[in-house]
């Protein structure tokens, strides 16, 4: 059984338990994005468990975007989390079915810093080669790469890397500083008081001990924050958007830990405990007045990053991507 199969199945069980036992709402909306998310997995296999429970009348089609948990109920577009499809919390059951992991983070950093001199293309059965897999495997390392925005298909089903140089930046910060307040202006109301305390809590933490801190534990906050609290705004189209601009976030932190021994590493924490606080009074104007300046400072700060990378790097060759 390949792979791919195991993964389409995998993804299907879970949510047929959750529908059946009706820990998953009926009338949930259910979008391949967020599902995905969940499992760590690409869409394609997100995409074939929800065809396989359609077709058993565990989900239906409506008028919106994404299909609607069990035969009834009107459309209740609410966050799915692990508890409501009884995921294993500490995340170890499922990513271990999909051989792409193994590769993918080297692929990504790979990807990015190729990103900052422009785009490339990039060969499919060489990748598969490269990395000595196959091309199902391959194929899904570049499904997850799509889904993080750092490449893309064009209409001849050809892959390229998505450029990042710094008018790029520029213009997905400009879409992040619209976006994310809008966002947190709703997630404030939604998002319960233990979930945001609990981002408090780490970011206290990690605070304690830096600068001595794993990369790890910086990309957790950075989605404690920017993914997982905006989530809880009601507005999937809003969530929709923002997910174009997550290459950010993936290429800032291989960014700056290239040059991590000329810049050092940014001390965010500060900034997101000021937001974090704000969200916790219900003081919305606060909190989206410091979102936004956190917003405008990253901002400059990556694109003093890209400028300091390219001084003392040149664009390497790799074997998969063709210029």
């Amino acid at each position: 059984m390949s792979h791919r199969t195991l993964a389409k199945e995998a993804i299907a069980e879970t949510l047929r338990t959750a529908l059946i036992e009706k820990t998953l709402p009926e009338g949930a909306v259910l979008l391949e994005g967020p599902i995905a998310t969940l499992f760590n997995a690409s869409r394609t296999p997100v995409k074939q468990a929800l065809a396989t429970l359609e077709s058993e009348g565990l989900v239906r089609r409506f008028k919106g975007r994404g299909l609607l948990a069990g035969k009834e109920g009107e459309p209740l577009r609410i966050k799915v989390t692990p508890e409501m499809l009884k995921l294993n919390p500490e995340g170890h059951e499922y990513p271990k079915t999909f051989a792409w992991e193994s590769f993918y983070y080297d692929f990504e950093k790979t990807v990015i810093l190729r990103a900052v001199y422009g785009t490339a293309r990039v060969n499919e059965l060489a990748l598969s080669r490269h990395y000595g897999v196959s091309r199902t495997v391959a194929g899904d390392i570049l499904n997850r790469g799509a889904e993080k925005g750092i490449v893309s298909r064009d209409e001849k089903s050809r892959w390229f890397v998505n450029p990042l140089d710094e008018r790029r930046f520029r213009d997905l910060y400009e879409v992040r500083a619209l976006l994310e307040p809008a966002a947190l202006q709703t997630a404030i109301d939604h998002a319960p008081v233990e979930f945001v305390q609990g981002l408090r809590s780490r970011l206290l933490r990690t605070s304690e001990h830096f600068p001595d801190v794993q990369g790890a534990e910086l990309d957790e906050l950075e989605k404690d924050l920017h993914i997982d609290l905006l989530q809880w705004t009601g507005n999937i189209e809003i969530i929709e958007g923002l997910r174009r601009t997550h290459c950010v976030l993936v290429a800032g932190k291989h960014i700056q830990r290239a040059i991590r021994g000329m810049t050092g590493i940014d001390a965010f924490m500060g900034e997101h405990l000021e937001i974090v606080d704000a969200v916790l009074e219900k003081d919305h104007q606060l909190a989206k007045a410091r979102l936004s300046a956190h917003l405008l400072a990253s901002s400059r700060k990556a694109a003093e990053r890209i400028h300091a990378f390219r001084s003392v790097n040149q664009m390497e060759s790799v074997s998969y991507l063709v210029s």
